[in-house]
């Protein structure tokens, strides 16, 4: 079966997403400027304002009567400060509290919007004291204001399941997945988006959480999933085929073949198994006898997969070689770990099942690598290099703290809150066995993480990740999309994780190991990110009763590392930020004429915003709120043109336009008859339109001049269209057709004031590069651009440039140059190109220099150079006047609307 890259949840060796927009801070949450504290200042924040809410993220330093049921105060003291935190308490629910330091009890509300789940939305309240001395401390999280999003789909469900299954790369992926439905989510930003739940399954594969909008039928949210199992599929309870296990003991190898004692069951029938009965939560371990690892991907333990059994207490030295035993013991040592220092009760803190698999490989082939699916450990067999992951304590004590997290803050695994879920899984594996080994903060060894798994070699080459790399926001983050490493969960861990193994070495370690724990169940919620993860430290350090000299030094191990009010400033970029938080893969930028136009999220809901390029004024909303999604616009400068999808069961795709100035009507050029037609490639210049209409497999291109009804340009029987471009009454599009088995793709030029094709470019192939294909088309500065693929998609392509009657064909970039694209899109003006150009994914794991950049080239030719100097990740560029470029920038942690005025140059 096909297999898709296996990164979420994993030890790791070495999706379209939500939108939004920034709100105004009210006047009453404003908070000071940032800047160094008072030698005697509180380091801990009174008032932490929230971002994309008018609620507040932290409320500190309360002492108000609570009193009554913990439950029910907590409501009423959100209720009657209704100025201090903007909350309609009416659309909480609660979902449990949690016991804190000196009696304390935290109250942890979800946030439900016409009863439907907001993804992230969750506000919690810490109360002091009990009965009539009951009080409130502390309060905080995420709760969004200002959600309008329908809250029934309009698009049948199982259109909604295909569409999540669709969103799988790989084809044949596509047809072995299942997905399971959770239920409605409402995904915050602007006025929220309804969407559906899958958790997509692919056989031999990982699992992908897909949200799609339930009113047009699109992938609104995708990412590698760490996500429970339905509530009706539970982890399983420890196996007996005889029925009456009994608690017993033995020995058994461990994958050194030293015999250790381990706690066991015995069978009805005499024979004995790896279940551990001793403690609250039974502990059990499988063997899956070198099945796939995606058999146990987001599955229920296969019914033919059995525990480590032997027919006597003393197991044999396969339990040992598999890494059976390894995997027993550290997962009771993990659930003590909890237990004894830090008072809770497993996994979910419910005495629920823990349950490990051992000896899993990737195809049959050893797979290095253990995983947190959401309900069990998955442990690899190692290799030839690697003892089975199952030997490391700090690797078992990294993948259980994943259940710790996903039972407590639930934290949503993309960008820093996903980097977050790995420093705090980092920091108690470490802690975990520093404890058990008895070692020192001061020894090298505590802050490596799994060096035990190299069967050769040192420690610290062995080591996956260490908490002493000193990484720092401002030297090291990397800015990337969520296609890398869900956004760097595990490439910017060790930046928060360092913070927290500081903090450990700044106090003593049962105590930050109680604030760390405090922290994540008290304070963390699933959406927050690095800042807040500090301030949640820090409010915890002081319900832990730390002085004002140890949370200083809380404080300056985030220093240390970076993580302080408005990092994201501070990492030097030479780019202006025109709008934040646009990551919606369905959100490419257009430009002209000083005026951009972008899908985004406002108060008024998902749908198209237009601004300029000076950054003055509001963005205005362009597009109707009638339920669809409104994307892939474009614009010369005075108005848009884009497409409209899903709405009411069975709607039609439409081409609409509307004028930049947001005065004028929204016009229809063109409805689809039936919602198997599909209309894209829309272009807009001056009084023409043009766009695709694909049907059965066939696209031909439409135009409407001057407002007429759109007419079919000419097209050969049998001939297809791809792309469209259009500028000053030329039509531009790429023309395939099949000559015998040979596919053929060439540049077609159109007149519209002489009604026919004027130019068919001939087809180039670059020597020795086999067959080729044109993407990319653009016209500026009267020639026409396309970028010539070769059948190698890996290789590097070529920039061609022509004139627009035909002549004058020549490379403006030839592949052989070290600068020269991939597969790319071009941003043209009258003076410059704009393109991207993407690294293979470097041998020691990515880097910011090797996340895609842009480069400009002169219109006549010339040397390439690099648009912006900015580290991070640069997607989707939009070509304005002259050499003015705007892109979406991934540098600061988040993705922006950005813009520059001229190449930088050399960086």
């Amino acid at each position: 079966m096909p297999r898709l890259p296996r990164t979420a949840g994993t030890f790791a060796l070495g999706a379209a997403t939500v939108v939004t927009l920034a709100l105004a801070v009210p006047p009453a949450l404003a908070l000071p400027a940032a800047g160094a504290p008072a030698p005697d200042a509180d380091p801990v924040p009174a008032l932490v304002a929230g971002t994309d809410t008018a609620t507040p993220q932290l409320v500190t330093g309360l002492s108000e009567p609570a009193p009554g049921d913990p439950a029910g105060a907590a409501l009423a003291h959100l209720a009657a400060h209704p100025d201090r935190y903007r909350i309609d308490t009416g659309e909480l629910a609660g979902v449990g509290s949690t016991p804190g330091p000196d009696g304390r009890l935290t109250v942890r509300f979800e946030q439900r919007h016409g009863g439907i789940p907001v993804l992230g939305g969750q506000y919690l309240v810490h109360l002091a004291g009990q009965g009539a001395g009951q009080r409130v401390q502390s309060a905080g999280g995420r709760y969004f204001t200002g959600l309008t999003a329908p809250t029934a789909a309009t698009v049948p469900a199982e259109a909604l399941r295909r569409a999540a299954v669709a969103e799988l790369p790989d084809p044949p992926a596509r047809a072995s997945a299942t997905a399971e439905d959770h239920g409605a989510v409402i995904l915050p930003g602007g006025g929220g988006r309804l969407t559906e739940h899958f958790t997509v399954h692919v056989a031999g594969g990982t699992a992908r959480e897909v949200y799609v909008d339930a009113t047009t039928g699109t992938v609104a949210l995708a990412h590698d999933a760490r996500a429970p199992r339905a509530a009706a599929d539970p982890a399983p309870a420890p196996a007996d085929p005889g029925g009456g296990l009994r608690p017993a003991t033995g020995t058994a190898p461990d994958v050194h073949g030293r015999s250790v004692p381990v706690n066991i069951a015995q069978r009805a029938d005499g024979t004995y198994q790896f279940s551990d009965l001793t403690r609250a939560a039974a502990i059990t371990t499988y063997d899956a006898a070198g099945r796939d690892a995606g058999d146990f991907d987001h599955m229920p333990v296969p019914a033919d997969t059995a525990p480590v059994s032997s027919p006597t207490p003393a197991f044999p030295a396969a339990a040992g070689d598999d890494g059976a035993t390894d995997a027993h013991v550290n997962a009771g040592l993990v659930y003590d770990f909890y237990r004894d220092r830090l008072g809770r009760n497993g996994l979910d803190g419910q005495g629920g099942a823990i349950v490990s698999v051992v000896n899993v490989s990737d195809g049959g082939k050893p797979f290095p690598n253990a995983f947190w699916d959401g309900s069990k450990m998955v442990y690899g067999s190692g290799g030839s290099g690697y003892y089975p992951f199952s030997v490391a304590l700090d690797v078992a004590g990294h993948e259980m703290t994943h259940g710790v997290v996903q039972h407590t803050a639930k934290l949503l695994y993309l960008g820093q809150s996903g980097a977050m879920d790995e420093a705090i899984a980092d920091y108690f594996g470490n802690a975990i066995e520093a404890t058990a080994r008895g070692l020192s903060m001061d020894d090298p060894a505590a802050a490596l993480l799994g060096e035990g798994l190299c069967r050769t070699g040192t420690p610290q080459a062995c080591a996956q990740r260490r908490l002493d790399d000193h990484r720092t926001t401002t030297a090291d983050y990397l800015g990337t999309r969520y296609s890398i490493d869900s956004g760097g969960v595990h490439l910017n861990s060790t930046i928060f994780g360092g913070a927290l193994w500081d903090i450990r070495r700044a106090l003593d370690p049962l105590t930050a190991d109680r604030v760390v724990y405090h922290a994540l169940a008290d304070y963390l919620t699933p959406l927050d990110d690095f800042q807040a993860g500090r301030d949640a430290v820090l409010a915890a350090g002081r319900d832990q009763g730390l002085d004002k000299r140890q949370l200083r030094a809380l404080a300056a191990a985030f220093d240390a590392h970076g993580i302080r009010p408005g990092w994201q400033r501070r990492l030097g970029t030479d780019s202006r930020t025109l709008l934040q938080n646009v990551s919606n893969s369905m959100a490419t930028p257009a430009v002209s004429n000083g005026h951009w136009v972008v899908l985004g999220d406002g108060a008024a809901g998902t749908g198209l915003y237009t601004g300029t390029v000076d950054g003055r004024g509001t963005p205005v909303r362009l597009s109707p709120e009638d339920g669809r999604i409104h994307s892939w616009a474009t614009t010369d400068g005075t108005n848009a043109v884009w497409v409209a999808m899903g709405g009411p069961q069975g709607a039609a795709q439409e081409v609409l336009t509307a004028p930049l100035s947001g005065a004028g009507p929204v016009r229809s050029v063109f409805r689809a008859s039936s919602p198997a037609q599909q209309l894209g490639n829309a272009r807009i210049s001056g009084p023409d339109v043009v766009f695709t209409l694909s049907e059965q497999g066939r696209a031909r291109p439409y135009l409407s001049h001057g407002g007429g009804e759109p007419v079919a340009l000419p097209l050969p029987e049998g001939h297809d269209v791809s792309e469209l471009a259009l500028k000053d009454g030329l039509v531009a599009w790429n023309e395939t057709w099949q000559d015998g088995d040979r596919p053929v793709t060439v540049p077609t030029l159109y007149s519209v004031a002489a009604g026919k094709v004027t130019a068919r470019y001939p087809e180039h192939a670059p020597s020795g590069s086999g067959p080729s294909s044109a993407v990319s088309l653009t016209l500026a500065g009267g020639r026409l651009l396309w970028v010539d693929l070769p059948a190698d998609h890996a290789a590097r392509s070529t920039i061609r440039s022509a004139a627009v009657d035909g002549s004058g064909i020549a490379d403006l970039l030839g592949a052989g140059s070290p600068n020269a694209p991939r597969f790319t899109t071009l941003a043209a003006s009258d003076q410059a190109v704009t393109y991207r150009v993407d690294s293979e994914k470097p041998v020691g794991g990515w880097t910011n220099a090797a996340l895609p950049k842009l480069w400009q080239v002169p219109l006549a030719g010339g040397t390439p150079q690099r648009l912006s100097c900015n580290r991070g990740g640069q997607y989707d560029p939009a070509a304005d006047q002259g050499t003015r470029v705007i892109w979406l920038d991934a540098t600061t942690g988040r993705t922006d609307l950005v813009v520059r005025d001229r190449a930088a140059g050399t960086c």
